[in-house]
């Protein structure tokens, strides 16, 4: 009996955990591969929940915990960070040797992860490659697909995409996005339950509200947050807030979001466990912010989506999502809008949640001998 495959997987946050978790306890279940997790980044700091918690939980095996200083949240504080998680990475890679790194989406640790895995001529596949969404995202997330020997996409069009950025049509596979899996079944506590246990009341609307920075807006993130609270404040909806992650420009939202809550504006939460946080998703009248898991997730629940700004520019969409920018006037018909449509018909361009057991197949025969590990572009 060939011994299992060794997989890595990479994680920096509670976003990315939470998309994987099933896939990545697929695969710990599967005798034919041996799984490992490295976590760093926001995982690993008190201030955005200590998250590593939820991976501990999870039964999952942790081969490397890479401490970086997430504060100050800058531009200069994730690029250093690049290189921190670089040099830990390849330390940890050095040793263990796994045979494939498996790195999902856009994120500054997922770039490091694949230049480490490269240069130590390790396997690597991407999730989520081939998308589009503006701002500092989309580079990354390309230049990690350009480091990656497979791609295990979403959509068709996401495979078609990097067809056409020369990537190999063989070595790309349509698996659906693994955030799906499982994803209905997460949504345990109904809409009365959530509601009592923040003081809301059930009858009236209710949104979650999930605002990111964006590295080239990082200076105007306060105005927005407040644009938002109030607009929704404005139409007579409670809400619930997320804390932003650790980006750039992350600290004037969260002081905005902090001083609305003091003032009762708003519920706030650092951070909320995947499966809360799903029976919020499809328990809410609607969705605010700009947050891939609007983009991505909420469609699957029918859930009104007020998509906020750039972050999320071009990505492919739902027929739940309303894009606004941030003037006051168009931000209020938008949400006006959203709560007139109501919940819409539960369907998802991104996967039908049977993505994991196609990961999982895919991880135990794609070829990982030196001619896979080599990388040219295709034309």
């Amino acid at each position: 009996m060939n011994a299992p495959r060794r997989i890595c997987y990479v994680t920096g946050t509670r976003a990315d955990f939470g998309l994987m978790r099933s896939t990545l306890q697929a695969i710990h279940r599967d005798d034919a591969l041996s799984l490992s997790v490295m976590v760093t980044g926001m995982h690993l700091s008190p201030r955005y929940g200590m998250t590593v918690t939820e991976v501990e939980a999870s039964g999952l095996p942790i081969a490397a915990r890479i401490e970086v200083d997430v504060d100050p949240p800058t531009g200069l504080t994730m690029a250093t960070n690049i290189g921190r998680m670089l040099v830990g990475f390849a330390e940890r890679l050095s040793v263990d040797r796994p045979d494939l790194v498996l790195l999902l989406g856009d994120r500054g640790e997922m770039l490091a992860g694949a230049l480490a895995a490269l240069h130590l001529d390790i396997a690597i596949a991407h999730l989520h490659g081939g998308e589009r969404s503006g701002t500092v995202d989309e580079p990354v997330r390309h230049a990690i697909s350009k480091l990656s020997h497979y791609h295990f996409v979403a959509t068709e069009g996401a495979r078609e995409r990097l067809v056409r950025m020369g990537e190999d049509p063989a070595r790309i596979r349509v698996t659906g996005a693994p955030g799906l899996d499982g994803f209905a079944g997460l949504a345990r506590a109904d809409r009365a339950t959530l509601s009592a246990s923040l003081g809301f009341d059930a009858g009236r609307p209710i949104a979650l509200m999930v605002f990111h920075p964006v590295l080239q807006e990082a200076q105007a993130g306060d105005a927005a947050a407040q644009a938002i609270v109030d607009a929704l404040r404005g139409s007579g909806v409670q809400v619930l807030a997320l804390m932003p992650n650790a980006d750039a420009g992350s600290e004037p939202i969260r002081a905005v979001l902090e001083q609305r809550a003091c003032a009762g504006d708003i519920a706030l939460a650092t951070h909320l466990p995947r499966d809360e946080f799903v029976a919020w998703m499809a328990a809410v009248d609607l969705m605010v912010g700009n947050s891939s898991s609007g983009i991505i997730e909420a469609a699957s629940f029918g859930t009104p989506v007020v998509n906020v700004g750039s972050r999320q520019n071009l990505r492919e969409r739902n027929v739940n999502v309303i894009d606004v920018d941030l003037d006051p006037g168009r931000l209020g018909r938008a949400i006006g809008a959203a709560l007139g449509a109501g919940r819409l018909l539960a369907a998802n361009v991104y996967g039908d949640g049977r993505a994991g057991e196609r990961i999982v197949r895919l991880l135990r025969t794609i070829p990982l001998d030196l001619a896979s590990r080599t990388k040219v572009n295709a034309y």
